[in-house]
């Protein structure tokens, strides 16, 4: 599908929209190489990268190796003030986690696939490894 919009036409939560699904897309894609094949399987391990802390800890992690771009949309989308917080969310566990997503969806949406294809593979790793 061709992409109409513009990264700086859209605010950092637009981003982050776009961003929550890339990622969703990132994480299956690692659970299916890793061998999980059953649904309920798939649901189970894929939560455990998609959710809001454990995006939180994987920005943590990235942010010294970002750019100032990087740097700069993250801050961005941590500091949009949302419509809502997930209750079962700490606060600033759900803000960067929007920094994340608009930090993926920035990426996504500017074309910087390789850069993109990059961060997300370090941040799975990571994952991975405090899962352990």
């Amino acid at each position: 599908m061709k992409q109409l919009w513009r990264a700086e036409d859209i605010s950092p939560l637009g981003l982050a929209f776009i961003g929550d699904a890339i990622w969703e897309i990132y994480a299956r894609n690692h659970c299916l190489n890793a061998g999980v094949r059953k649904p309920r399987d798939l649901h189970l391990r894929c939560t455990r990268y998609v959710a809001a802390a454990a995006q939180a800890e994987a920005l943590k992690m990235l942010e010294p190796v970002l750019n100032e771009a990087e740097l700069e949309m993250v801050r961005r989308g941590r500091n949009q003030k949302s419509a809502h917080v997930r209750r079962n969310v700490d606060v600033l566990v759900y803000r960067y986690s929007t920094g994340f997503e608009a930090l993926i969806g920035y990426l996504h949406a500017t074309d910087q696939i390789e850069r993109l294809h990059e961060l997300a593979a370090l941040a799975l790793a990571y994952l991975d490894e405090i899962e352990r």
